[in-house]
């Protein structure tokens, strides 16, 4: 059914829950990525100066999206504050390590950037921009990229 709209208030009401929609398979669409990451993470090294916890492995988070201030949010983030059993360093610390291709803090072969390669391989690359246009031209909005 077609709905009437006279004015931007109405356009963005009627908007809204395909945008929370839209932003909610983005986010997932991240997460999983990031999930992809953490997991080669792990099973790319097997330290032998510590035992791991996978407290990391699982620290990946993904809010669904809900309305927010006439658009939608969704956050997909690394949860470091649950990595809290970790001797001599921070939840924060080992994340930051990840990023940097580090494990433990320390410098090996097998070096996955967490976080940046999970955004290089949905932002940067174009692929969720590709994944919005394909969403919303299912929910019969034309877009053209």
């Amino acid at each position: 059914m077609a709905k009437h709209i006279t004015n931007m208030n109405q356009l963005q009401k009627a908007l809204q829950p395909v945008m929370v929609k839209m932003s909610d398979k983005l986010a997932e669409r991240v997460y999983q990525t990031l999930n992809y990451y953490l997991y080669d993470y792990y099973t790319g090294w097997t330290p032998e100066s510590y035992s791991r916890t996978e407290a990391f492995l699982r620290s990946a988070v993904k809010v669904d999206a809900y309305p927010d201030k006439g658009g939608a949010r969704a956050c997909v983030y690394i949860d470091y504050d649950s990595m809290d059993n970790y001797v001599d360093t921070t939840g924060y610390q080992v994340a930051l390590w990840a990023d940097q291709g580090l494990h433990g803090g320390l410098s090996v072969n097998h070096k996955p950037h967490v976080w940046q390669d999970t955004i290089d391989n949905t932002i940067s690359n174009g692929s969720l921009v590709e994944l919005a246009v394909k969403y919303l031209r299912s929910q019969g909005i034309p877009v053209r990229n």
